[in-house]
């Protein structure tokens, strides 16, 4: 992806995140990212492109910030999900921004194909981490690897909800996730 490209989605983020998808203007984007709307359109082809772009950009952000730091599968796992739950510009973008376009695609065709493929792919990293836990004694054997997964992960995006909506805070977000992974894990080993 080239850079000019990369300017346009980090802008077409941050539309997203404060304006909305209904609020998602080529014009307005083209301001935003300081280009021509023209040119938005020779990289992405039309609005529905630049979404499914915008989606996945947002997708490799959350790679970055959530990558963890342990060696210890369990403690991966707990930092790749908490690490969608904190109060940094850059996440609270991103996640305004995601839940925007989740709740689009129920309206938006164009959009759950993409949605659906980020989503399996996040769950499908959730659940190889908790099989390196359990290999490595870390998570109970009998917890259903990606069972597990699709209900943590579901978990973060409707705490993510809350918190961002304000109607709990990120620390509370977080203290409630560590208490899911261990009550579908067990307690640490």
């Amino acid at each position: 992806m080239s850079e000019r490209q990369t300017q346009i989605l980090q802008a077409a983020v941050r539309v997203l995140a404060r304006d909305g998808v209904r609020g998602l203007r080529v014009d307005r984007l083209a301001a935003e990212a300081g280009v021509s709307t023209a040119l938005i359109y020779y990289h992405f082809k039309d609005r529905a492109g630049l979404l499914r772009h915008a989606l996945d950009h947002i997708n490799e952000r959350a790679v970055r910030y959530t990558a963890p730091a342990s060696a210890d599968p369990r403690t991966q796992l707990e930092q790749v999900l908490l690490n969608e739950v904190q109060d940094t510009g850059e996440v609270r973008e991103n996640s305004i921004a995601w839940g925007e376009l989740r709740a689009s695609a129920v309206f938006a065709d164009e959009l759950r194909d993409r949605l659906r493929a980020g989503t399996q792919e996040w769950s499908d990293d959730v659940s190889a981490l908790i099989r390196a836990a359990q290999a490595a004694g870390r998570a109970k054997p009998e917890a259903e690897p990606d069972e597990a997964a699709e209900r943590l992960t579901a978990l973060v995006e409707g705490l993510s909800e809350r918190w961002l909506s304000g109607s709990i805070t990120a620390a509370r977000a977080r203290e409630l996730l560590s208490g899911a992974v261990v009550a579908e894990l067990g307690p640490p080993r």
